[in-house]
């Protein structure tokens, strides 16, 4: 490709600073391949598999020690199997308008990469989509970072929680609820300085086979509370109770803590498992 048509890609389109999507992925590595997996992904894929791309503009990545996955609800997730797993989350913003043409790409450079074996095999991924952004609630209103700032923000902690509704008409009525009344409650006073709201998209067909499709298009919630303490340290304050959110709306499938990695470290790694 020549430099103009660099220029001439570059010329049109949107290219404003909302996170009109997101890519959330939640990573299990294989047993005995921890450090290999970290290692992997902060040093090659975090970059080519990702921050390399056009129109995605801030990324993090977040860990579950164990004491944080066993603070995780339901017991019996219709997410993770067992609800601990996943001790590794990605998240990533992707310029608004611009998801088309950003999948594009992803999905030639990471057929690309396995080709030149690139890819690490000894991982699941256990949840793994790209998301629409529906709405961000903030605790400080106009005060503090914006949902675009939040990547790179140094929050200490993030909560991941994912509900399921019955059908897109209950979904609908769940985000408004959510954004009215919910969350403004909620984060009154708590260590969470904001939520992202998310819905699924589905997968293109021609996506890398060890991606499952993403499930509840029309029927799930993604949220993403940020926080400026480490959720260790003010769980039982304010969030225990997460798995309520939603109320007679919808179904809490997921509430999982995570603390931000040390990029260029294998902090934390030896903390994944139990004793």
């Amino acid at each position: 490709m020549s430099g103009e048509t660099y220029a001439e890609l570059a010329s049109t389109g949107p290219y404003g600073v909302h996170p009109g999507h997101a890519l959330i992925t939640m990573v299990e590595p294989h047993p005995g391949h921890e450090y290999a997996y970290n290692r992997w992904y902060e040093d090659d894929h975090y970059y080519a598999g990702a921050m390399a791309m056009p129109w995605m503009f801030a990324g993090r990545r977040w860990v579950a020690t164990h004491d944080l996955q066993e603070l995780r609800t339901p017991e019996k997730s219709a997410v993770a199997q067992p609800v601990t797993a996943g001790c590794y989350l990605s998240t990533y913003w992707v310029t608004d308008g611009r998801y088309d043409e950003h999948m594009k790409w992803t999905v030639a450079i990471n057929k690309r990469l396995n080709r030149d074996a690139r890819v690490y095999r000894d991982r699941t991924h256990v949840f793994t989509a790209f998301q629409d952004h529906e709405a961000t609630v903030y605790r400080d209103g106009a005060a503090g970072p914006r949902d675009f700032h939040a990547l790179d923000h140094p929050y200490q902690g993030l909560i991941l929680q994912v509900i399921d509704t019955d059908g897109p008409e209950r979904r609908a009525e769940l985000l408004e609820r959510l954004r009215a009344s919910e969350l403004p409650r909620r984060l009154t006073g708590s260590a969470a300085a904001m939520v992202t709201v998310f819905r699924p998209t589905p997968l293109p067909g021609d996506r890398m086979t060890y991606v499952k499709q993403v499930e509840g298009v029309d029927t799930r919630l993604t949220l993403l509370w940020f926080l400026e303490r480490d959720p260790r340290t003010c769980w039982a304050e304010h969030f225990a109770d997460l798995d309520a959110v939603g109320g007679e709306w919808g179904r809490v499938e997921l509430v999982a803590p995570f603390i931000p990695t040390v990029p260029g470290t294998d902090r934390y790694v030896d903390q994944l498992r139990r004793g």
